[in-house]
C-alpha cells in the first residue's frame, strides 16, 4: 500500500478529524485514524463510537489498495511541522509498518490492525432530504452554544431539528437558556423530528463555515448522516421527547427596550468582573428612554456602573440576567440593534433582532433572569 499527497492537504482533512476523537477512549483503536485506500480514492475515518466522520483524498498517485489505522496523535504532531510539499506512504500491511518520506527526511512508526477498527454505521430504512449548507451551520451555529449538560434530562444536550414541509427549525435550551432558529427558505417537504448531539454538531460547523454546497441528511430512528463533497459525518441521535419549546415562549411582554448591540456586549464585557462571581448577575434598570447597568458582588465591594441609551416603551422596570448567557446570546445575533421583550423582573425576557435583514431568518433568544435579591 503507497500513495503520495500532499502534507498539508492531508493535515487539514486530519485536523476536522482529530474533533471526533475522544482525548480519553477505552479502546485503544479509537485513538487511531483509519486510512483505506481503494485504487485512486484515499479514504480516512474518525469514530468514537456515537459520531463517525469519514473524508476522502485523491492521492497524487496510489498503488495497491489496503487499510491501517495509524496513531493519530503522532501523526497531526509530525504533520503540523511540515513544509506544504507531497509526502510519500510505504505501509507494509503485512507487518503494519508505516514509514513515511519527504524532503526533509526519513520516519518510521507502526500502524494497527485495520480489522480491530469498529464497523462503519450503516443506515438502514432511511429518510432523505436536502439541505444548503449556508442554513445547516447558521442554525447549528446559532443554536448549538445554548445546549445543556444535564445528565438527568439528555435531551438538551442537542439541538432539536423540526422539520416541517416548507420551514425548518432548530432549537437548544439548557432550562435557564433557549433558542429558537427558524428558516423559512428551507424545503425538505417531510415533517419529522430528531435530535442530534453537540459534540457531531460542532464538528460539522467547523467543517462547514466556509462551504456553500448541498447537504444530504439521512435518518432513521437511531442515527442521522449528513454528506456532501467527499465528507460523511454519522450521529447517533439523542433518545426521548424534546420539551415542548413554544409552551415557555411568554407570549405578553408590553415591556420593550432597544439598544446598540455593540454598545451593549461592551458594557456587559465591562461590567462582568464585578459582578457576583456565582450569579454573575448583571442588572438593568430601565427608565424612560435610559438604561442604567449594574453588577456588583458585595463581599468583595466591587461594583460597576453604566449608562446606556436605549428606545423603551412600558413602565419602569428592574430585571437581572446572568452576564455570560446575555454575552452568548447577544454575540449571536447579527443586528445592529437588538430588542428586549419583557414583561417583569421574575418572567424570562426575550431577545430579537430589531431589524431583520434577511426575511427568511427567524430567531428568537429568551433567558431567565437572575432573582434581583441573588448577590
Amino acid at each position: 500500500m503507497k500513495f503520495i499527497i500532499n502534507s498539508q492537504a492531508l493535515l487539514k482533512k486530519l485536523q476536522f478529524l482529530s474533533g471526533v476523537i475522544n482525548s480519553n477512549n477505552t479502546l485503544p483503536i479509537l485513538d487511531d485514524f483509519l486510512f483505506e485506500l481503494d485504487e485512486t480514492i484515499l479514504k480516512i475515518t474518525a469514530t468514537d463510537l456515537e459520531t463517525t466522520l469519514i473524508m476522502t483524498l485523491e492521492p497524487s498517485m496510489a498503488d495497491e489498495s489496503g487499510k491501517v489505522t495509524i496513531p493519530a496523535k503522532l501523526l497531526l504532531d509530525f504533520l503540523r511541522y511540515l513544509p506544504d510539499a507531497p509526502i510519500t506512504f510505504n505501509i507494509d500491511t503485512n507487518t503494519l509498518g508505516i514509514e513515511i518520506l519527504s524532503s526533509e527526511g526519513k520516519y518510521k512508526l507502526t500502524g494497527h490492525n485495520a480489522d480491530d477498527y469498529p464497523e462503519l454505521p450503516v443506515l438502514d430504512e432511511t429518510t432523505s432530504f436536502e439541505l444548503a449548507s449556508s442554513i445547516l451551520a447558521a442554525g447549528i451555529t446559532k443554536t448549538v452554544f445554548a445546549t445543556g449538560n444535564d445528565e438527568l434530562r439528555p435531551a438538551m444536550g442537542g439541538v432539536f431539528f423540526d422539520i416541517m414541509p416548507d420551514y425548518i427549525t432548530f432549537v437548544a435550551t439548557d432550562a435557564h437558556k433557549l433558542v429558537r432558529y427558524r428558516r423559512n427558505d428551507a424545503k425538505s417537504g417531510i415533517s419529522t423530528s430528531f435530535i442530534i448531539p453537540r459534540k457531531p454538531l460542532n464538528v460539522l460547523k467547523n467543517l462547514l463555515v466556509t462551504e456553500d454546497v448541498t447537504v444530504q441528511v439521512e435518518y432513521n430512528v437511531t442515527n442521522a448522516a449528513f454528506a456532501y463533497d467527499g465528507v460523511k459525518l454519522y450521529s447517533r441521535l439523542i433518545e426521548g421527547r424534546y420539551p415542548a419549546y413554544d409552551a415557555v415562549i411568554p407570549k405578553d411582554n408590553p415591556n420593550k427596550l432597544t439598544v446598540d448591540r455593540s454598545l451593549f456586549i461592551s458594557s456587559v464585557k465591562r461590567l462582568s468582573p464585578f459582578a457576583n462571581q456565582s450569579t454573575h448577575q448583571v442588572r438593568l434598570r430601565i427608565s424612560g428612554q435610559e438604561l442604567l447597568m449594574n453588577a456588583e458582588d458585595i463581599d468583595y465591594s466591587n461594583e460597576g456602573v453604566e449608562r446606556l441609551a436605549c428606545t423603551y416603551s412600558g413602565d419602569d422596570m428592574e430585571i437581572g440576567f446572568n452576564s455570560r448567557f446575555l454575552l452568548e446570546m447577544v454575540n449571536n445575533l447579527e443586528s445592529s440593534e437588538i430588542l428586549f421583550q419583557l414583561s417583569g423582573p421574575t418572567r424570562a425576557g426575550i431577545i430579537v433582532p430589531a431589524n431583520h435583514d434577511n426575511a427568511d431568518e427567524d430567531i428568537l433568544m429568551l433567558v431567565m433572569p437572575v432573582m434581583l435579591g441573588q448577590n
